[in-house]
């Protein structure tokens, strides 16, 4: 039986890792979408970059992506679950139709209604720790596809980044690309002690730049992007540097055996 459900709730709850488990331990095929949500006075919503959707298909390679029209006609197959992601403030104010009209319209686009909506801090169900009652909230991204990074320079910057150096930052989330094929999937919420770097499990060949996606998106408050755009350039790689560090590394391979940047 087919079941569509839809998961909401504020920044950095534990959405994404809560629809990552759920899907682990679903039996079937599966579908996954995130939409934009729905915005608030005075609250910007995180950029829907595709990191969420990245990293869960890295983490769960038969997961259907939605945005991908290709596997549209398989949602009618026997015990497929479909997890629908929405950024949502507060708890939801039901309109006549049922939803928060700004979800219901993106829903639409995707000839998509769920039959079970689960919100953080409000549905036993879910964990809320982490949800969070925000008042005021900047938001604001990068596209990084194609750049690479020095390992210690990530982790100088992310943990400036994460200690207040371009504003108070109270969440953050980014795919980065290191010299070796690794990517990253590094994520921050000010509730928790400390950050994650979480390697993909797909690892490209080192040679040269690659094409999968790389973003950072932050929320937060008197934020500063010039200055975080002026650190990162510093951290990244030129293609010279870049060809002098992967070179060694080709030789290496298959015994290559990279290293993680170090949690803030």
């Amino acid at each position: 039986m087919q079941q569509i459900w839809l998961i909401t709730g504020p920044p950095g709850c534990g959405k994404t890792n809560w629809i990552r488990e759920t899907l682990l331990n679903h039996g079937g095929t599966c579908a996954y979408l995130r939409l934009d949500g729905s915005t608030k006075e005075g609250l910007e919503l995180g950029h829907n970059a595709g990191i969420d959707q990245s990293w869960l298909r890295d983490q769960i390679p038969q997961l259907q992506d939605l945005f991908d029209p290709a596997p549209s006609s398989q949602l009618s197959s026997d015990d497929h679950l479909v997890l629908i992601e929405a950024q949502q403030f507060s708890a939801p104010t039901p309109s006549a139709e049922g939803l928060d009209p700004q979800i219901t319209q993106q829903l639409q686009q995707f000839n998509l209604t769920p039959d079970r909506t689960l919100h953080f801090g409000v549905d036993p169900e879910l964990p809320k720790q982490d949800t969070l009652d925000f008042t005021k909230l900047e938001a604001w991204h990068l596209d990084l596809q194609g750049c690479v990074w020095d390992p210690n320079s990530l982790s100088s910057f992310w943990f400036e980044l994460v200690n207040g150096a371009y504003g108070d930052v109270y969440r953050a989330k980014a795919l980065m690309n290191m010299p070796d094929g690794r990517s990253f999937f590094c994520n921050w919420m000010v509730s928790q002690s400390g950050s994650q770097f979480l390697p993909l499990q797909s690892v490209v060949p080192p040679t040269g730049r690659p094409s999968r996606p790389s973003h950072l998106v932050i929320q937060g408050k008197g934020l500063i992007p010039a200055g975080i755009r002026s650190t990162i350039n510093d951290c990244l790689l030129s293609d010279d540097v870049l060809e002098l560090q992967q070179a060694p590394l080709r030789e290496q391979q298959p015994n290559l055996q990279p290293t993680l940047p170090t949690p803030a």
